[in-house]
């Protein structure tokens, strides 16, 4: 029986988000399997493997967008990755932001908060 649980979202940059993997410690692999539960595997166009016994599938939708799943048995993935992804979708969503930005030729400052969130302060360019 499989445990995967798929959620779609609206990763379509792939480089942020293998910038935000990067920043978090998480190789992209491409064209791979998602580690699940009692030895299930999950193929998908790119896999977030992760340092518990668990991965992310991430599987490209008809819209281009990719949808993410894992396995959420046992709290493994959302202790690397947040609760329903949240820390993972916050920063991809950092990183698509300041690319996007400064390709308009904006600065870009980061600036932690201190409940866990990330404030952007872009300014210029448009």
């Amino acid at each position: 029986m499989s445990h995967f649980t798929t959620i779609k979202t609206q990763i379509r940059d792939i480089p942020a988000l293998r910038a935000a993997c990067a920043e978090m410690g998480l190789p992209v692999l491409q064209k791979a399997k998602a580690r699940g539960y009692a030895g299930n595997h999950l193929p998908g166009d790119y896999v977030l493997q992760l340092k518990g016994p668990y991965d992310i599938a991430l599987t490209r939708e008809r819209s281009g967008s990719y949808a993410l799943a894992c396995d959420w048995w046992g709290g493994h993935v959302a202790q690397e990755v947040g609760p329903d992804y949240g820390k993972l979708i916050q920063l991809y969503g950092v990183h698509k932001a300041t690319r996007e930005a400064r390709a308009k030729g904006c600065l870009v400052q980061r600036r932690a908060q201190q409940d866990g969130s990330i404030k952007l302060v872009i300014q210029g360019g448009f």
